[in-house]
């Protein structure tokens, strides 16, 4: 790149750093620096970018009174902004079409200490279309399966002991997740321990990469194929989240009583296999659902929804109705025993709303049960909320983003990514951009709610590995999922970002789809 198409790009990143702190923008400033980058661009044969701030211009009046804001300046001014990014990085802008949306691929967990490895099976994995979640301990392997639920685990053999290895045995036993093992010693007694242990297949290494993607593409259509044929969540024996949809219009097209739909929450779920270990937790979610079946009306469905989450139809009974009958089954709940060298109990926490217009999508009426779950936790846990038909915005669960990175051009394309991926029912992303990591740290807008931190690797005052370090120090660094930025392919710098406690990271420059998809799945997760 030229001195002057440098140049151009900077005086763009300084022109948008400086409107971020500025809470209105004149008009004529906005449309001078529209026409700015119409002619330099073109002098510099950016010629799409300029064609762009040309089109922009003209449907501009070059006087106005108006005062923009940085969102509306944002969405007016997001193709080229997203134009600059990609002619830096290599890529040619194209106007003529919008990129389409990528589907959620499969999610696979990958536990290994080599680090090579990891990024290769990443980068190829991805290319793939799945989701690749990396971890370089067993600890984090073990604690980050509830939390991603992998649609495929690939293990190394050599990390773990056989305690560890027989957790990950009945972990995937009972949820029917394909295990593939690997191991750098290839001795007739290492493959037989990895079949023992629950092994779907074993490669031994180094492995040829394009045999690794096809045999591991094997498990995933197996799983995929098995998951179409059963209806039955493996471990609680109710029925799991793909038969809901199905129920509820069955249950809708009879049209001649009540419905309401209710989401359940075990409360402090996540202590309980904190203190006890994940098999008692699977304890706990079987006899809960078993618990359910046994108190439920004989024309209710009970649906285990996710992790700790399950979701009642009752059918033929009015909102007031369904209420008191949660508040029955919350009292009592709360007096059941568990033992784990201990005596423990548990309660739940309900959101319910009643199905009034069969009309609306079945997810309105579940994200009216999940605000109302919302409002419930928030609250103090252990009680029953309901929600009308209009979702009240301060009961809307809140996910914060923030966006951590020194680039404004960068920080922007993200902003306005995050702002466009679809959101459920009673969801809303607040979304926050730093220029360094020390402001970020020290600002308490994220102090409270759930936050994904999307943070850049080398920023001035204080770099990316640094504000991650600080963030797992914290008593309640549960609430932060970090993706790291790097630039650098420097295996060090993956590997200290990974064993600081990084859930992710992309390797700049990114595929702004790459992005997405990965935004995207995180999201999901924390939702």
């Amino acid at each position: 790149m030229d001195k002057y198409t440098k140049h151009f790009f900077e005086n763009i990143r300084k022109k948008l750093s400086e409107w971020e702190v500025a809470e209105k923008i004149p008009h004529e400033e906005v449309y001078r620096f529209i026409h700015s980058l119409a002619g330099s661009a073109s002098v510099l044969g950016l010629d799409a970018i300029g064609k762009k701030a040309r089109t922009i211009m003209d449907g501009l009046p070059e006087k106005d009174s108006r005062m923009w804001s940085m969102t509306e300046i944002r969405d007016e001014l997001f193709d080229i902004i997203e134009a600059c990014y990609l002619h830096v990085e290599g890529e040619i802008p194209d106007f003529s079409r919008k990129y389409e949306r990528r589907g959620e691929g499969p999610v696979v967990l990958i536990m290994d200490t080599d680090t090579h490895f990891l990024m290769e099976a990443k980068e190829k994995g991805e290319a793939e279309g799945w989701h690749v979640v990396p971890v370089v301990s067993t600890e984090k392997a073990i604690g980050l399966y509830y939390d991603v639920r992998p649609d495929c685990a690939i293990l190394n053999v050599d990390m773990a002991d056989d305690e560890e290895l027989d957790s990950f045995k009945q972990n995937l036993k009972s949820h029917y997740v394909p295990a593939v093992m690997m191991s750098a010693d290839r001795s007739k007694e290492v493959r037989v321990k990895a079949y023992k242990v629950g092994a779907d297949d074993f490669m031994a290494k180094p492995v040829d990469m394009d045999e690794f993607l096809v045999r591991v593409d094997r498990q995933l259509q197996r799983k995929k194929h098995l998951e179409s044929l059963v209806l039955i969540d493996e471990l609680t024996h109710v029925y799991n989240r793909k038969y809901l949809q199905q129920a509820y219009s069955r249950l809708k097209d009879q049209g001649d009583r009540q419905l309401c739909v209710a989401i359940l929450d075990i409360d402090h779920f996540k202590k309980v296999n904190d203190t006890y270990g994940h098999l008692i937790g699977d304890q706990v979610l079987r006899e809960f659902a078993g618990y359910l079946k046994q108190k439920v009306g004989a024309q209710d469905i009970i649906f285990r929804y996710g992790g700790e989450e399950f979701v009642i139809l009752f059918h033929g009974a009015p909102l007031h109705e369904a209420v008191a009958r949660l508040n029955v089954l919350r009292e009592d709940f709360s007096l059941h025993t568990f033992f784990a060298g201990e005596a423990f109990s548990c309660t739940f926490s309900a959101g319910v709303a009643e199905i009034t217009d069969p009309g609306r999508p079945f997810e309105h009426w579940l994200g009216l049960a999940d605000t109302a779950l919302y409002e419930a936790k928030e609250g103090g846990r252990n009680r029953v909320k309901s929600e009308v038909l209009s979702l009240d915005p301060s009961h809307e669960k809140i996910l914060k983003v923030a966006i951590v990175d020194d680039d404004p051009i960068i920080r922007t394309v993200m902003s306005d990514i995050v702002a466009k991926l679809p959101q459920q029912p009673g969801v809303r992303y607040d979304v926050n951009t730093f220029d360094n990591g020390e402001s970020f740290l020290y600002d308490e807008w994220h102090d409270r709610e759930q936050t994904l931190v999307v943070l850049d690797g080398v920023m001035p005052k204080m770099d990316g590995l640094e504000v991650l370090e600080h963030l797992r120090r914290r008593q309640d660094s549960d609430r932060y999922k970090v993706i790291m930025l790097t630039s650098r392919r420097s295996e060090r710098d993956i590997s200290r970002s990974l064993q600081l406690g990084a859930d992710d990271y992309i390797t700049k420059p990114f595929k702004l789809l790459e992005l997405e998809a990965r935004l995207n799945q995180i999201l999901k997760r924390m939702r």
